[in-house]
């Protein structure tokens, strides 16, 4: 007979605890999407069976990096991240350059670090994958990229897409809500035909002695730019956790008819996007600086968290600066 889940968690606690417990503080933003305090609840407890757990819930922008700066101070072995792409995020820029390692537990919408690291998706799946950790207890350093000083871990943009997470910030109950796939869909297209086809914010990029115009520039520190359900989208060539350097796109502009072609490449496996005339890819790069053309303040988004609309981004990579524990 098919266990429960709750009952597969219960029996994969019950395994044999480790000669030495790990100190885990779980991170959890209460509003992620797929958060409540009874999963909460379920899975801290569930964590019990095998770590030395402490649980907090953050209560404001920049709460979680306050917590995990204080708990790696405090000697934790592990910080975990229960929420979404926004709440690792936070911990990452908590943790950033110090030995305490970082985990995830799916909270969110898209949990796109979480992911890539090789946690499942489905949070009871995750739980058992953190409770089995605990035999091989292994951590291991990754990249960090940056954007005006703020870390981030696997993408960030300057322009449309910024736009886009913004766009979709201004409804945070569609953002939560089972459908919410299909509304990041509209909340894009919508943006591009309402801010980009006419007019649009243009930027000059300064990348390796040459300067380019665009509408915008995406830049990544992971391979992945963002995951459909678990499907995930590619966009950068060359891009990795542990390259050492950052590589991207940028979008010199967009028409209507542009719509179709670019999207079908993005949810293709066999056409890469930087073959599309509008695109303009790099790869292999340690920093780059984009200015707004005419001044005009434009949104710049770090792991999917819009963190301000301004007139310059400038982008950087710090090798080895986070540990993670998968």
């Amino acid at each position: 007979m098919t266990l429960e889940p709750l009952e597969r968690l219960a029996e994969t606690a019950a395994l044999g605890a480790p000669v030495q417990r790990k100190r885990m503080l779980v991170v959890a933003n209460p509003y992620a999407a797929t958060m409540s305090a009874r999963l909460r609840n379920l899975v801290v407890a569930a964590l019990h069976g095998r770590y030395e757990v402490d649980a907090v819930d953050t209560h404001a922008r920049g709460h979680a990096t306050e917590l995990s700066r204080e708990a790696a101070q405090e000697g934790y072995d592990v910080i975990v991240s229960f929420g979404g792409d926004g709440t690792v995020n936070e911990v990452a820029n908590g943790l950033a350059g110090c030995a305490t390692p970082l985990t995830c537990l799916p909270g969110g919408a898209t949990n796109v670090l979480c992911k890539m690291l090789g946690i499942p998706g489905d949070i009871v799946d995750a739980t058992e994958h953190l409770l089995t950790m605990a035999d091989h207890f292994s951590p291991r350093r990754i990249d960090l990229g940056s954007a005006n000083g703020r870390a981030f871990t696997y993408s960030s943009g300057f322009g449309l897409d910024a736009s886009v997470v913004k766009r979709i910030e201004q409804s945070p109950g569609l953002k939560r809500h089972k459908l919410r796939e299909y509304f990041f869909v509209y909340a894009a297209v919508e943006t591009v035909l309402r801010h980009y086809v006419r007019n649009p914010p243009r930027m000059k990029v300064h990348l390796q002695g040459r300067v380019d115009e665009a509408i915008t520039t995406l830049v990544q520190n992971g391979e992945q730019f963002t995951y459909l359900d678990d499907k995930p989208i590619y966009i950068a060539e060359g891009a990795g956790l542990d390259t050492g350097t950052l590589a991207g796109v940028a979008l010199r502009g967009v028409m209507p008819q542009d719509i179709p072609g670019i999207a079908l490449r993005l949810l293709s496996s066999k056409r890469s996007i930087v073959g599309h005339r509008q695109i303009l890819g790099f790869s292999d790069v340690r920093e780059l600086r984009c200015v707004s053309a005419d001044g005009r303040a434009i949104p710049l988004h770090v792991d999917g968290d819009h963190i301000g609309d301004v007139s310059e981004a400038v982008f950087g990579v710090m090798p080895g600066a986070l540990g993670v524990v998968s």
